[in-house]
């Protein structure tokens, strides 16, 4: 499959869709890509449409100069839904693609039909990790 770049915000968002039907988008973890979704994302298209995304600063979608924050990742989200003229979409996201996929419900119901959360903190104590992951991905900026 061939993935295209979408703008939204200022960013050249690469994504993929795979499959047919209802809307599912994608989000990986941090410092991954769609890849780490690997044979999961071929069983989820057969019977839906899968809208796989690299989040800001990974994979194919470059760093733009604003920062790296779940907040702005779920404006992404959102304006990439709208975007693709999807009424709703359900949301999934792994680690980092589950805080933005939980932010984009939150801040654009409009737009999650669903919302399926993998391996993301439930308690502020359990987010300390993710302050280092961040600060190594954007060089403490």
């Amino acid at each position: 499959m061939q993935g295209s770049y979408f703008s939204v915000n200022g960013l050249e968002m690469y994504c993929e869709i795979h499959g047919a039907g209802k809307p599912l988008v994608l989000l990986h973890g941090g410092l991954a890509t769609i890849e780490m979704f690997g044979p999961v994302l071929r069983l989820l298209s057969g019977s839906q449409q899968v809208i796989a995304i690299d989040l800001q600063a990974h994979g194919r979608t470059a760093d733009i100069d604003r920062p790296l924050r779940y907040e702005l990742m779920a404006d992404d989200i959102a304006a990439l839904i709208k975007h693709l003229r999807l009424e709703k979409a359900d949301v999934m996201g792994y680690s980092l693609g589950g805080d933005v996929a939980l932010r984009a419900a939150i801040q654009h119901p409009e737009v999650v039909r669903k919302l399926v959360l993998v391996s993301v903190p439930f308690r502020r104590e359990g987010a300390a990790g993710i302050a280092v992951l961040r600060a190594a991905i954007t060089g403490g900026r």
